[in-house]
């Protein structure tokens, strides 16, 4: 019996010696909070204006100036809000310009060109060399500050015409009752200005250069969105388009 017990407990003691000892390692625990994510605050509407303004001057060298891009983007983009746009192309006149100066330009919204960049002329009772003068009334000879949205084409004393409507009621409202239109004009070309010092003078619309106006015209006609500017105090003040809100 003492014989049995012995060779047992030999056997354990073997059995022991050919184990491996695994220390437990105390892991740490993964934290159960994660660190804040900073949330970067949505662009303000001048910020993307002036990202899409560094986007046209990228690939384009003669830009209207940033004040009237900017304007006229506040007003495209409450138009198209409006679905007013339906051709996406958007027109900047710039009257504080004098109009020995190419002043008109004509941007394509989906791929950040330069379709044209020509003159254009104002109303007679607009001003000489500077625009200074504008109207809404029927008879006035002065051009009309604003938004317009391009309508359909006609043929008229001027050859192929485009209608233009007016969507500011203080400013344009009238432009179709007093057929201020876009049209072609020797007058709005760069030999004018050679023999008057100026271009010459339109009954209020913005006559352009002829022998590009046909082509112009049928770019832009449809429900394209179209933007008078001029430094003027009281329609800067006042229009609806320029002081939206909507993005």
């Amino acid at each position: 019996m003492i014989n049995k017990l012995t060779v047992l407990a030999v056997f354990v003691t073997a059995s022991f010696a050919f184990t491996t000892y695994e220390p437990t390692v105390n892991t740490p625990a993964e934290p159960t909070s994660e660190e804040p994510v900073e949330v970067k605050a949505e662009p303000t509407a001048e910020e993307k204006i002036n990202l899409l303004y560094e986007e046209f001057a990228a690939v384009n060298a003669d830009m209207p100036s940033r004040v009237s891009f900017t304007y006229a983007l506040t007003g495209y983009n409450k138009l198209e809000t409006e679905n007013k746009i339906e051709n996406k192309l958007l027109t900047i006149v710039d009257f504080s310009l004098p109009s020995t100066e190419k002043r008109m330009w004509i941007l394509n919204m989906e791929d950040q060109s330069i379709l044209y960049h020509t003159y254009v002329s104002h109303g007679q009772n607009t001003g000489g060399n500077m625009a200074t003068k504008f109207s809404n009334t029927p008879n006035s000879l002065q051009s009309s500050l604003g938004f317009y949205v391009t309508a359909e084409t006609y043929y008229g004393k001027n050859g192929l015409s485009l209608f233009i409507d007016g969507m500011e009621k203080e400013f344009n409202s009238k432009a179709r009752e007093r057929y201020v239109v876009i049209h072609g004009a020797d007058y709005a070309k760069e030999e004018s200005i050679k023999r008057l010092g100026r271009l010459g003078r339109s009954y209020g619309c913005p006559a352009v250069p002829s022998e590009i106006s046909i082509d112009l015209i049928n770019t832009i006609k449809g429900g394209s969105a179209l933007f008078i500017y001029h430094t003027n105090e009281d329609y800067i003040a006042k229009s609806t388009y320029l002081n939206s809100k909507t993005v």
